[in-house]
């Protein structure tokens, strides 16, 4: 079978290597669908991120189901299936809490072992959601992004008749704002400082735009002053910038939402953290995408939101590529974000 390889420094290249064989009663073997790039798999090929090397990445993927181990009762041959890429412990004192996200004895599918860029690839049955029949295999790729702005949300409490203000319009922050959309948000907001991507949000439905680079927070808070009550401000971009300006930007009473993850040290000034205090804000962490029951109702709510027609992914899917295509187009990227999203198509 075909797989991408990821070497040290940053090279791609495409090898023939043997279709990996069941070797647990608990495990599903799976023909690949499609695989998206995710942003985190960036720096695990251009700047060392990865566990390991060379390894073949990708943890957002879907596919069919071929064949079952003797203790599979969950999945039939042929069923449609969205990767669930963590496979926590399900012993620790966290899992035992429905805290998967926090286990600290977990392994993860495309990082810490081998991933869906590949034909085909071995899965324990946890880690694989069954789609309804209703939703297509290209929207399954989807599935693991989406719930990790949906975790979010819900931890948030849910944006039903709030005003959802995302810092950051890479992939997981836009991903959200369809979330949000579904979920019921009086309004959306995006800011980022790449105009293509701030008309990319437009055309996915926000309501707002504003860039970031060119307004001071200040003007960008007096610009969100009509929606400053009942507002959820979501910092996706990870960066200490973008973590300051959703401070700076958030209506009282606010609940900022950090989603993103830093790589670089991050300080508060005296007067940025007294706008926590001043106005009152709720700072809460959010890691990965999974609650009870396994693997949460995060994916059962994107599941849902799909079936029911309300997510579009159309405009958001910059290039699906065959297994050349996508090298290159990933290697085009040189350690740089996307803009919209890069699929495999293992079909």
């Amino acid at each position: 079978m075909k797989a991408v390889i990821v070497n040290e420094g940053g090279s791609l290249s495409i090898e023939d290597i043997d279709i990996p064989k069941i070797t647990s009663p608990d495990q599903i073997l799976v023909k690949v669908a499609y695989c998206g790039l995710c942003g985190s798999d960036i720096p695990r090929i251009f700047h060392h991120g990865a566990h390991f090397y060379p390894i073949t990445l990708g943890h957002e993927f879907s596919g069919t189901v071929i064949e079952i181990g003797d203790d599979v009762t969950e999945f039939d041959i042929g069923d449609l299936i969205s990767c669930v890429p963590l496979l926590p412990c399900f012993k620790c004192d966290e899992c035992q809490k429905h805290y998967y996200s926090l286990c600290k004895n977990y392994t993860f599918v495309g990082s810490r072992i081998t991933g869906g860029f590949a034909e085909y690839i071995v899965l324990n049955k946890k880690n694989a959601f069954k789609l309804p029949k209703e939703v297509s295999a290209l929207e399954g790729a989807f599935f693991e992004p989406m719930t990790v702005g949906m975790h979010a949300l819900l931890l948030t409490g849910g944006c039903q008749n709030k005003h959802v203000v995302i810092v950051g319009g890479g992939t997981i922050g836009l991903l959200a704002m369809l979330c949000a959309k579904a979920m019921g948000a009086s309004s959306i907001t995006v800011l980022d400082i790449n105009d293509e991507r701030l008309n990319l949000a437009k055309r996915l439905g926000a309501d707002a735009t504003y860039n970031s680079k060119n307004l001071s927070s200040d003007e960008i808070y007096q610009a969100l002053s009509y929606n400053r009550f009942d507002q959820i401000v979501l910092e996706t971009a990870g960066s200490p910038i973008t973590v300051r300006l959703a401070i700076e930007i958030a209506g009282p009473r606010s609940k900022v939402g950090l989603v993103g993850t830093l790589h670089d040290d991050f300080t508060l000034s005296e007067k940025t953290f007294g706008l926590i205090l001043r106005k009152e804000l709720q700072i809460l962490g959010s890691w990965m995408n999974y609650s009870a029951p396994w693997p949460g109702e995060e994916w059962l709510l994107v599941s849902r939101f799909f079936v029911e027609g309300k997510i579009n992914l159309n405009e958001l899917i910059a290039v699906i590529g065959d297994f050349n295509i996508f090298i290159h187009k990933v290697s085009d990227l040189n350690g740089h974000s996307m803009n919209g999203k890069i699929l495999l198509n293992c079909s």
